[in-house]
């Protein structure tokens, strides 16, 4: 694995020469691999998971996570101190015990304590501040927000869709709920890595059938945050995020601004919710640790520009995302222009039938 991009370098560079600086970077990312939630009748893993506890991280989440905060220390030695200061970093989960200990295990990866910072030399690890709310309350991570009856009632209209009965002919499934639990099973259960967890996969789990669940999974994931009237859904969903995320990015100009990087542990379908509102999303369902970066910087002659990167595989760079409408290098304010039709300014209102 590379240290960092040819990009990021270029980056430094100009940093030391005072020709471009970073501002401010907003990441947000799947959490890691973790025992099921959801079993079938027959799932003979239920008493493993149970001994275990549901929907834990694994051990392999755990490394995933914590690979992913030392990539991150590698990728920001630049810009983000070397010690953990609590005025330049925030971070945020949803209220969720994989994607909090998510959060935890990638701190641990960003911030390992050094010299006087170690506080037991046999324990190179430090408490580290994670925030969340209820999930009932959370109206920014834990998406699709299903408390939105316009938002529902965009969902029901979008199974109705001729094309998406068509798509869904293509499968052996019938109803979208009986899609639905199989989308589930395949996003929370570990079955589907069993060879990972030392699980022995179920007789009907062939390659065939896993690889149709997949493809199954990322077509209900495209109807629930696109595929019809997609700017209204994410207007509901991934827009919440992004506005939020556009807020921090308008705040780091301010010469008061202290604040270095902003962390949301979440889930699957946040990255999906938000990618779709960004007009990015590659289609694909987000694997474990999965993170999508903004980075603002400003530029020597004054000018604050947002790049994107979205890193869904540990072996290679982050894939540099443009924003369409715009160049990879984008400005604000033109960034904040094109994203603006998912921009909401009163949800509870919005969601109303």
């Amino acid at each position: 694995m590379t240290l960092s991009s040819p990009l990021l370098v270029e980056k430094i560079a100009h940093g030391f020469l005072g020709l471009i600086s970073a501002k401010i970077e907003c990441l947000v990312f799947h959490h890691g691999d973790h025992t099921p939630q959801e079993f079938f009748p027959t799932d003979k893993h239920k008493e493993i998971a149970r001994q275990h506890g549901y929907g834990q991280l694994t051990k392999f989440g755990i490394q995933q996570q914590y690979e992913l905060g030392q990539y991150m220390r590698r990728r920001y030695s630049y810009f983000l101190s070397v010690v953990y200061k609590q005025s330049e970093i925030y971070v945020q989960s949803t209220d969720c015990d994989q994607t909090l200990m998510s959060a935890q295990a990638t701190l641990a990866g960003l911030y390992p304590p050094t010299q006087g910072h170690i506080w037991n030399p046999r324990i190179l690890w430090q408490p580290i501040p994670v925030h969340t709310v209820p999930l009932s309350h959370d109206n920014l991570l834990y998406v699709p927000f299903s408390h939105c009856p316009k938002y529902n009632e965009l969902l029901r209209e979008t199974f109705a869709t001729r094309d998406f009965q068509k798509q869904l002919k293509h499968s052996s499934f019938s109803t979208t709920s009986k899609l639905q639990l199989y989308m589930f099973y395949l996003v929370d259960g570990s079955w589907s890595k069993g060879d990972i967890n030392n699980y022995t996969l179920p007789a009907w789990a062939t390659h065939g059938v896993r690889t149709k669940l997949i493809k199954l999974s990322e077509l209900l994931l495209q109807a629930e945050f696109g595929f019809h009237k997609q700017i209204q859904k994410s207007r509901l969903q991934g827009g919440l995020l992004l506005k939020t995320i556009l807020k921090h990015m308008s705040d780091a100009r301010k010469p008061s601004h202290h604040q270095k990087m902003i962390i949301y542990s979440a889930h699957a379908t946040t990255i999906v919710a938000l990618q779709m509102a960004l007009h990015v999303f590659n289609g694909k369902l987000p694997p474990y640790s999965a993170c999508h970066f903004f980075e603002l910087y400003q530029e020597k002659n004054g000018q604050y520009t947002i790049e994107m990167y979205y890193r869904n595989n540990t072996l290679r760079d982050p894939h540099p995302l443009t924003l369409p409408g715009c160049s990879f290098r984008c400005p604000l304010e033109r960034f904040a222009h094109l994203v603006s039709p998912v921009l909401i300014q009163h949800w509870t209102r919005e969601c109303r039938i």
